[in-house]
């Protein structure tokens, strides 16, 4: 049963679903879930978990090709929106913690399930960095290359999110608290671990 909302230090599975099979899943840490904004973070030391068989058509996650498979770092905060084809990353860095910036992620609005949520990164991301005066696209030339075979027939939408993202910071307008920066973890939260029929619960094929 899919629960209305998650609680705060409760595990939340974050699971990628590429072409009709899960790809890559990370537990993650509820801090806060209001039924429309689910806000989860990663620590460092975080287990990033593939599933050991597949037909992969588009092969297996690039992270497990590069030998990921933990998460690195202070950890990553996530903010969710129901419905909204991009999440908002924020990143820390050394030894005083400082923040780095915003990182718009493009992916798949979360459909909830049982032990979390499952999206699929869209490659394409708009980076706003702390100390910089204005954003940029990353990843472009990737996206058009792995695009096709990836998401095929949604890359003119996935390219519009893009585009809308852009034209709301251009507009100075915020659709996010940026007290987030300040944001600091439970000192108790330690990296959880996946659960282990995390591959064979039920999900939307998009």
């Amino acid at each position: 049963m899919t629960p209305s909302v998650f609680q705060p230090g409760q595990t939340v599975v974050r699971r990628e679903i590429m072409r009709g099979e899960p790809w890559i899943a990370v537990p993650q840490i509820c801090v806060q879930d209001d039924g429309d904004l689910l806000v989860t973070y990663t620590p460092g030391g975080t287990p990033l978990v593939y599933p050991p068989t597949g037909a992969f058509p588009v092969g297996e996650h690039p992270w497990k090709a590069a030998g990921g498979t933990r998460w690195r770092g202070h950890g990553r905060l996530e903010l969710h929106w129901a419905g909204v084809e991009h999440s908002l990353f924020l990143f820390w860095a050394g030894p005083e913690r400082a923040f780095q910036g915003w990182y718009f992620n493009l992916e798949d609005a979360p459909r909830r399930t049982a032990i979390g949520f499952d999206t699929l990164d869209h490659e394409l991301d708009v980076w706003w960095a702390a100390d910089a005066e204005t954003y940029e696209f990353k990843d472009v030339a990737e996206f058009e290359e792995t695009g096709p075979a990836r998401y095929p027939g949604r890359m003119e939408q996935i390219r519009a999110e893009g585009d809308r993202i852009a034209g709301l910071l251009d507009a100075g307008e915020l659709w996010w608290d940026k007290a987030w920066a300040d944001w600091t973890p439970d000192a108790s939260w330690q990296p959880r671990e996946m659960p282990d029929h995390w591959t064979t619960v039920p999900f939307e094929t998009r």
